[in-house]
């Protein structure tokens, strides 16, 4: 492996130290190796973060001993290291960043507030699809907090402000960790009060740009989403792409200032090692969303680390930010499919399929990217056997780690979809299609119809039929397939997709009502039904 495949990240933080670890993958893109996390609160003990305790050196060091060894475990490695709040704002940083430079052989880089928020804002974009809304992205880490509104790979406005977790623990709450680690009421008022003053020319200045979706992440925002959701009854798969509300961000304030240690190690979703900056991160966040007049948040599970990565060694990954969920999924199919080619021209029969039907079937362009999603994965089950392969389909797809950019609901959704692309119709018998929502039952038999006939359109793995034409009279939809003229301009033979499409059309046609029809191409007088 040349020692350019391997890439790796390191975002030193004031709280924890985060790994993330990819290769360059041959279709482009990275595929994520592994990610670690080391909690080495570098700037605790250091007063309001003026200088780095000794032992915290220590532990920082410690920890990218350990990360760097992680990361050459993969082969020849070529790794960034990035230096937030903590050592930024240290007197004695120099003394941190030479030890780290003559002992595990790491050249950190210092980054500045904007160039943090700059970098969040990136890891986001790979995590979520926002490429076109206007993102308002918040970063609440221990030092410092990163806000960034953006649009696209734009930044239109960016802001770091000194409040974080353990910076707001320091000053306002630095006995939580005497007696029972009970909040006194006074010091919650206080530390209210100084935020929301902070936060005031913050939330003017930004929130005037209306931003039409709100993302939060790392520690103390994912921390608090999974106690809300842990509120609800929830325990998702996967974090990405989750939402929680304000009103739940403001109810586990309150209530966490009114609990001790021994009860804050006993909430739901609270890791143990938060217990006592937690409350502090409440806080804020409820400020910040009550500042910016915010409902909702949206978590991004990536965050500085994974906008190093791109920011670094993206281009070279061939990495295109605009289209980040196709390239996932291109990538998965490379991967584990033997004829990922197949795949992609099912794909595009089974998006024309649904472009010529939308009278009849009327859904919309999110259910259109399901069908092109669950097209090109639809196979990635022939990896593990040929046998049952669409069982195997949804197993590896529900399960992927790579298909980053999708919500938990979407992964399911397209799952489900490639599953049903041969074989038994879906069933309630079944548990992944029992479990859907009725919506998403007719959603998912709608697209695995389409994605059947498609599938029979390119029969023998030739391309030959180009696309289709469609129309609809009465109770009949006829489906027309259309192939590129053979070497001497005569038409080609399409007897064999023709036929393969017509042993397909059954759960399509009971899904839309009508049936379906597959015709040789021929002049017709009817409108051709159009997206």
């Amino acid at each position: 492996m040349a020692k350019s495949d391997i890439k790796a990240a390191v975002d030193i933080g004031t709280n924890s130290m985060h790994l993330v670890v990819a290769r360059i993958a041959d279709h482009g893109g990275f595929e994520m190796l592994t990610t670690e996390k080391d909690m080495v609160r570098l700037g605790q003990g250091g007063g309001e973060m003026k200088e780095l305790a000794a032992d915290a050196i220590d532990r920082g060091v410690a920890s990218l001993t350990r990360l760097e060894e992680v990361a050459r475990s993969f082969g020849e490695v070529e790794l960034v290291a990035v230096a937030t709040s903590a050592v930024r704002e240290a007197s004695n940083r120099a003394d941190f960043i030479d030890r780290v430079r003559n002992e595990v052989g790491i050249e950190v880089e210092v980054i500045t507030g904007y160039e943090e928020a700059r970098l969040i804002h990136l890891g986001v974009l790979q995590a979520l699809p926002v490429f076109d809304r206007r993102l308002l992205v918040v970063d609440i880490g221990g030092g410092s907090t990163e806000f960034c509104v953006s649009k696209g790979d734009q930044v239109i406005e960016a802001r770091s402000m000194k409040l974080g977790a353990i910076r707001l623990t320091q000053r306002f709450f630095d006995d939580i960790g005497d007696g029972d680690g009970s909040v006194d009421d006074d010091a919650v008022a206080d530390c209210r009060r100084y935020v929301r003053s902070a936060l005031a020319p913050v939330a003017h200045d930004l929130g005037g740009h209306q931003p039409e979706i709100s993302v939060g992440c790392s520690g103390t925002i994912s921390t608090l989403a999974i106690m809300a959701l842990a509120g609800r009854g929830d325990k998702p798969r996967q974090l990405n792409g989750v939402t929680f509300t304000a009103d739940e961000v403001h109810s586990l304030a309150e209530e966490l200032a009114g609990t001790t240690t021994k009860q804050r190690r006993n909430m739901d979703g609270l890791d143990a090692k938060r217990t006592d900056i937690i409350v502090a991160g409440a806080i804020l966040l409820d400020e910040i969303l009550d500042a910016f007049g915010i409902d909702e948040v949206t978590v991004s599970e990536y965050a500085l680390r994974e906008g190093v990565l791109f920011d670094r060694f993206g281009r070279a990954a061939g990495q295109e930010l605009s289209d980040l969920r196709r390239t996932n999924l291109l990538r998965l199919a490379h991967q584990l499919d033997p004829d990922p080619v197949h795949a992609e021209h099912t794909a595009a029969l089974a998006t024309a399929i649904f472009d010529r039907t939308t009278k009849l079937h009327g859904l919309g362009d999110a259910s259109r990217e399901l069908l092109d999603a669950a097209a090109i994965v639809h196979n990635v089950g022939l990896s593990i056997s040929h046998s049952s392969h669409h069982k195997h389909s949804y197993y590896v797809v529900r399960h992927s780690e790579q298909l980053t950019g999708f919500t938990e609901h979407e992964i399911e959704l397209i799952a489900v979809i490639a599953r049903y692309h041969r074989k038994s119709r879906p069933k309630t018998k079944h548990d992944e299609f029992d479990a859907l929502s009725t919506a998403d039952r007719r959603l998912v038999e709608i697209l695995a119809g389409m994605l059947r006939l498609a599938i029979g359109l390119d029969r023998g793995h030739t391309t030959t039929v180009r696309s289709v034409r469609a129309t609809h009279r009465d109770d009949t939809l006829v489906i027309e397939p259309l192939g590129a003229p053979v070497g001497d301009g005569t038409a080609p033979d399409l007897d064999l997709e023709i036929y393969a499409a017509r042993e397909r059309s059954g759960l399509l046609a009971d899904a839309l009502g009508v049936t379906v029809r597959i015709d040789a191409p021929s002049a017709t007088d009817a409108v051709t039904m159009s997206s």
